[in-house]
């Protein structure tokens, strides 16, 4: 696997081995950040949800015919698991028909023992993206078609870690941390934004945050707070029903992005629900691959 982590280091790491994916990478050549975290492997479901995450690591999916453009998905869960199989996988399957090289996050829950609760999945997500562009060459990846996506709590995660380039998420290991971090294009499918009242009911919050946070601190974790100009354009999809992430989620990012100049195109179904992936069968939620493939298209991601 080469590259600047090193072909010994990688090849000593526990890789996550659930569901086979096409190449592993670790994130990090040695322990964790802000351990000690959970013991050995990940527990997974028949149906993909994995919890106790102690080695993070990226999926690679690698189409049969690459266009140079790659994403970086993230699934949700509520920071309590990661929906892997409805989520991360399909959307990987299908970024591959469209010549995109697919990167599934697998980052590390708030509460399974580390010591900045908050912050590890925000570790994590940082140093997949300067993993990624690292690797570009590897990959056959031009490092100005780098995009983001997120579901749920994955969408909070890749939407934070966009308008927050150059985060100190933690102090630098080796040289990849050292790399930039941005991403050119954010798509983000029934996102927890906010976590200001009256929207922090989630689990999002609650994992990262605790039951009764400050304002400034819920604030301080809200995407909205940090959109400025010459941030990377939003992709966004929600169903009105969702009963979830209220859709004022979506509504006030897209206010927050017009305010200052940030393109955005929000895309609201009236029905749906929560948690519907690729799109749930019978719902107006099944255009949104579609309409993701147009504005990719107009933003030169693909």
């Amino acid at each position: 696997m080469g590259g600047l982590l090193g072909r010994q280091a990688l090849a000593a790491e526990p890789l996550f081995s659930w569901p086979d994916f096409p190449e592993t990478v670790s994130l990090w050549s040695g322990s964790s950040p802000a351990g000690p975290g959970p013991e050995g492997r990940p527990i997974v479901s028949a149906r993909g949800s994995a919890t106790d995450i102690a080695r993070p690591v990226l999926g690679v999916f690698r189409p049969a015919r690459p266009n140079g453009a790659a994403v970086l998905i993230a699934a949700g869960g509520g920071y309590r698991h990661l929906n892997l199989g409805s989520e991360a996988m399909p959307a990987a399957r299908w970024l591959n028909t469209l010549g995109v090289t697919a990167f599934v996050l697998v980052y590390r829950l708030p509460r399974e023992g580390w010591t900045n609760t908050a912050m590890a999945p925000f570790q994590d997500v940082q140093r997949a993206v300067r993993l990624v562009r690292a690797r570009a060459s590897t990959y056959g990846i031009d490092p100005g078609r780098i995009g983001g996506l997120g579901f749920s709590a994955g969408g909070h995660l890749i939407g934070l870690h966009a308008v927050r380039q150059d985060w100190p998420a933690g102090q630098p290991v080796d040289p990849i941390d050292r790399v930039p971090d941005r991403l050119n294009a954010v798509m983000l499918l029934y996102p927890v934004v906010t976590l200001e009242s009256p929207f922090g009911h989630t689990q999002t919050r609650r994992q990262l945050l605790g039951e009764w946070p400050d304002a400034a601190a819920c604030a301080a974790w809200s995407i909205q707070t940090y959109i400025r100009a010459g941030d990377a354009p939003f992709f966004l999809a929600q169903a009105e029903d969702d009963p979830i992430a209220n859709p004022e989620n979506t509504a006030i990012l897209t206010d927050a992005c017009r305010a200052r100049g940030v393109p955005v195109e929000r895309h609201l179904y009236p029905d749906g629900g929560h948690g519907f992936g690729m799109g749930r069968p019978g719902t107006p939620t099944m255009a949104w691959p579609g309409q993701a493939y147009r504005w990719m298209r107009l933003r030169r991601l693909i």
